[in-house]
């Protein structure tokens, strides 16, 4: 502009999109990196409709509805692939936000900042406050909830975008909305009939796991309590889910109260419909997990086989009452044991002798020394286990003579820190184990 030029407003937003990347190459990984580029990008790309029209009050809102319309229409392939819903009412929201946000408050804070006299700052924090309760009103509304998109149908609603914003008078634009729907309306994948499909989820030092049949979800554990405002409940079950598409949980399992398995129940009965809970947590609502407790679910076996009903009368490490899950598909055995430690393995052995085989086994207390016993090891059989497991784990876990017994057996080690969330299929083909960083490898996984 300084120099004169008239410079194509594509190339200006090539050299932002330029500036940007050499200061932060892994901006792309952001999703406020595309959704700011394409919400430009369409401004830009209806700028003719919009420039030069605004003479009288009718042609300027006109001009306005236009931009709410692009910038709302450009950011939906890119919400749906990455939060996998988007909200209903965010034209209404945008419609004040952006003006108040861009004429008072901004101009406002800026002024502030030059000159230190309390009331302006306090008219820009005044603005703010007052758009807070409008906006928290419309976040009450419903948010369209979809199962994350592959990149082909978002690329093909981006296209979608392009044909529903040209020009008026051109034919066919109404054909744009149709390349929306493959984005909008992809179906939930789910295992067949008789079939198990088992997450282990990356969730740093703790557990969080999800298992799924043919129409059923069942939560075994919501994971660690991170801090005072975070937990993996917010920060990995529920956005699991939501990219799966899954919004109602039929059963949450809580196999003890230790704040690394049991701190995501509050965000994950926030955010999800949950049926029943089964937990060993005093005064969680819900029924007690004791053993023997059996169900089915579309040909798939689950049963409790720990802890006895005696066991909750004996004080002791909130370990000793960790509840054992067997899950049982297509002939194929998976044994999740959350946090048993030494005796617990002692009492399963004794309740279930002879029938503690298992095709894979969630490896108790996260590798420590004081579970993995070698009688209990034997008696399960494992040719697989999963360690869950945080990187760099503050316990030192998993323990290196753990670690050597399962190789002493020749079990295949899968351990969440190295390979990311764990994968189990359970089901007439036999049983497959991946890791996440195993199938979408990066370079800075050191691989």
């Amino acid at each position: 502009m300084l120099s004169g030029r008239i410079v194509a407003p594509s190339r200006i937003l090539c050299l932002a999109l330029l500036v940007v990347l050499m200061f932060d190459p892994w901006a792309v990984l952001a999703a406020g990196f595309w959704l700011s580029f394409a919400a430009v990008g369409a401004l830009l790309y209806i700028g003719s409709a919009t420039v030069g029209e605004a003479s009288g009050w009718r042609e300027r809102v006109r001009a306005w509805g236009i931009v709410q319309w692009a910038a709302t229409l450009a950011s939906l392939p890119i919400l749906l692939l990455v939060f996998q819903q988007f909200s209903l009412v965010s034209p209404l929201a945008n419609a004040l936000a952006i003006p108040v946000i861009s004429f008072v408050v901004t101009p406002l804070a800026l002024l502030g900042a030059l000159v230190p006299w309390w009331p302006i700052l306090w008219l820009a924090h005044q603005g703010l406050a007052w758009l807070m309760v409008f906006l928290e009103w419309c976040a009450t509304w419903p948010v369209w909830v979809a199962p994350a998109p592959p990149l082909w149908a978002v690329l093909v609603a981006g296209v979608g975008v392009a044909v529903c914003l040209l020009p008026r008078g051109l034919p066919g634009r109404w054909l744009g909305a149709m390349l929306f729907v493959p984005a909008l309306f992809w179906p939930v994948s789910r295992p067949a009939e008789g079939e198990a499909w088992v997450t282990v989820l990356d969730v740093g030092q703790g557990l969080a796991s999800v298992i799924r049949t043919h129409r059923h979800t069942l939560i075994y554990d919501p994971g660690p309590l991170y801090s005072a405002e975070s937990d993996a409940g917010q920060r990995v079950v529920v956005p699991y889910l939501r990219w799966l598409g899954i919004v109602q949980i039929d059963r949450l399992m809580v196999t003890h109260r230790d704040s690394d398995h049991a701190g995501g129940i509050a965000s994950v009965r926030a955010a999800l419909n949950v049926g029943d809970i089964v937990s060993s947590v005093a005064g969680l609502d819900g029924q007690r997990c004791l053993a023997r407790q059996r169900w089915v679910w579309e040909g798939v076996s689950f049963e409790v086989l720990h802890p006895a009903a005696e066991a909750y009368a004996v004080a002791g490490k909130a370990n000793h009452l960790s509840c054992v899950l067997r899950v049982e598909a297509a002939g194929r055995r998976l044994l999740l044991t959350s946090d048993i430690e030494a005796p617990d393995e002692a009492a399963l052995l004794f309740r279930y002798p002879g029938d503690l085989a298992a095709d894979l086994l969630l490896v108790p207390h996260h590798g420590s020394k004081t579970s993995s016993t070698p009688a209990f090891l034997q008696a399960v059989g494992a040719a697989q286990t999963v360690i869950p497991v945080g990187y760099r784990s503050r316990f030192g876990h998993p323990k290196g003579e753990v670690l050597a017994r399962y190789e002493a057996m020749g079990a295949t080690i899968w351990r969440t820190d190295l390979d990311g969330a764990v994968s189990i299929t359970m089901g007439g083909k036999g049983l497959a184990v991946s890791g996440f960083r195993h199938e979408h490898r990066r370079y800075w996984h050191g691989r």
